[in-house]
């Protein structure tokens, strides 16, 4: 096993791998992560999705079968993730069962072209959910308003959520209280109030937007000053008495999970972002590059400090600059919801070509 990544995991922090493929999985390249990296999870987006089906050829015969079959759009979509996560979620069960379900999580997002429709993404999230009948499975639902409303009454459900495409500290407190209120009314209503959710938290977009913006003296410290202002308020939200109340009837926390943190500077360190965030009880998602980058030759920063550290002073820094961090944050929000809709899109486009010759058979 790999000593950094072990020592990592031993302080307390989850690494989960930000990516998902077929050549991953078949190639038993997952598996060696989770065994030698201390990978205990696995997340994805419609990005990486678009990547993985539309670049190369590991699911072209796939399509042709299921699209025979009479699938098609985002059916034929969903079911190409579902085998891709099903069998990720079997090589994380030992993580799931060790960790009695804190650890060992996949993740299948709703489709992002829902993000402002919170009935229908009820819907979506527990029919994923339902068709999948996988115990290690977290439904991603982005943090837009309409996301917030939806995952409430999801959780209410008994349906496992990561909220997505969180920026700011108002953004992780939104999902906080959706999932609090969610665990009450469980509670009120005599249900089990162990439903598991993290929160993801996005990083190295706010440094890569605003870089042309600054001077070079403050490249690649907005993103961290955000993240430990949130990690703050995650760190206070817990010590309330609220949360403590949850806690005493059996609720589990909603994990804070640092997302987007590959560098994105040519002239930082690879590793800038996981030396940054460490963090007992948080999970850092990593893109396959930064993992690897991580196990070869990267350091273990100090652990945040729960009063936020110099983040306050940082932030008042940037404003000083120029910088709305207010608006910023709800511009990068919806900018990752049209990214994801884009890449949706575009994956629907190449599988309908994919299909095609399947369907003129068919007719045939």
């Amino acid at each position: 096993m790999n000593n950094i990544t072990h020592r990592l995991h031993a302080l307390g922090q989850s690494l989960w791998l930000d990516s998902i493929n077929r050549e991953l999985l078949n190639s038993g390249t997952l598996a060696r992560y989770i065994s030698e990296l201390s990978i205990t999870g696995l997340t994805s987006n419609p990005t990486i999705l678009e990547r993985a089906i539309a670049h190369g050829d590991g699911y072209d015969e796939r399509i042709r079968v299921l699209s025979a079959a009479g699938l098609s759009g985002e059916e034929l979509l969903f079911e190409l993730a579902l085998e891709d996560l099903t069998q990720a979620a079997e090589l994380l069960r030992p993580a799931f069962d060790a960790s009695d379900g804190v650890d060992g999580w996949v993740s299948l997002e709703v489709s992002p072209l829902l993000a402002d429709n919170a009935a229908h993404t009820i819907q979506a999230a527990n029919r994923l959910f339902a068709r999948a009948a996988l115990a290690n499975l977290l439904i991603k639902i982005p943090g837009t308003t309409q996301g917030i409303q939806a995952v409430e009454e999801v959780v209410f459900d008994g349906v496992p959520v990561n909220v997505t495409l969180l920026f700011s500290r108002e953004h992780y407190l939104a999902a906080a209280e959706a999932y609090m209120r969610a665990i009450e009314r469980r509670l009120a209503a005599g249900l089990d109030p162990k439903v598991e959710s993290v929160a993801s938290v996005f990083v190295s977009r706010w440094d890569t937007t605003v870089k042309l913006e600054i001077a070079t003296a403050f490249h690649n410290r907005l993103g961290i000053a955000m993240a430990m202002r949130t990690y703050r308020a995650h760190r206070e939200l817990l010590a309330s008495e609220r949360w403590q109340k949850l806690a005493a009837a059996g609720a589990r926390p909603q994990r804070l999970l640092w997302a987007s943190t590959a560098t994105g500077d040519a002239a930082a360190t690879d590793t800038l972002y996981v030396k940054a965030l460490v963090a007992a009880g948080t999970i850092n998602t990593l893109a396959e590059k930064t993992l690897l980058a991580f196990a070869d030759h990267g350091l273990i920063g100090t652990p945040m400090r729960a009063d936020g550290g110099y983040s306050d002073a940082v932030l008042e820094e940037f404003r000083r600059e120029g910088v709305d961090d207010a608006a910023l944050a709800e511009r990068l929000q919806r900018e990752g919801v049209e990214s994801f809709a884009t890449s949706w899109h575009a994956t629907l486009s190449c599988i309908r070509d994919m299909s095609a010759p399947a369907a003129a058979a068919a007719l045939a």
